[in-house]
């Protein structure tokens, strides 16, 4: 046998490969995704494509969610445009140690540039 009789059977499998593992990757994604748009439910707080940080407030229709903005300001919008569940920032505020807010209080500041360029 021939060596070249086997290099288009070897370039169909190189070339085949990468489109079959970013097609898996791509249904594990939606997957998570569908995962997490049919498990939000009253009092999550979640964040949009857009950037919009929001809390749910109804999740019983199946293409759409009613999310408030601020306190009395309700919208309603497509399930798909949550991107992700978000932690409160109160929340995560709390976890800030005694540490860490004196290490940022220590911070120094460097002398404008101007000055710089005189010595």
């Amino acid at each position: 046998m021939d060596i070249s009789s086997f290099i288009l059977p070897l370039m169909l499998v190189v070339l085949a490969l990468p489109l079959f593992l970013s097609a898996r990757k791509q249904k594990k994604v939606y997957a998570e995704m569908q995962q997490l748009q049919n498990s939000l439910g009253p009092g999550d707080r979640v964040m949009t494509s857009s950037g919009l940080y929001a809390t749910v407030v109804d999740a019983t229709d199946d293409t759409t969610i009613e999310l408030e903005l601020a306190p009395g300001v309700h919208t309603t919008w497509l399930r798909q445009a949550i991107r992700e569940k978000v932690q409160d920032q109160v929340e995560d505020a709390a976890e800030v140690t005694e540490d860490e807010v004196e290490a940022e209080s220590k911070a120094e500041v460097a002398a404008p540039l101007e000055e710089q360029k005189n010595k």
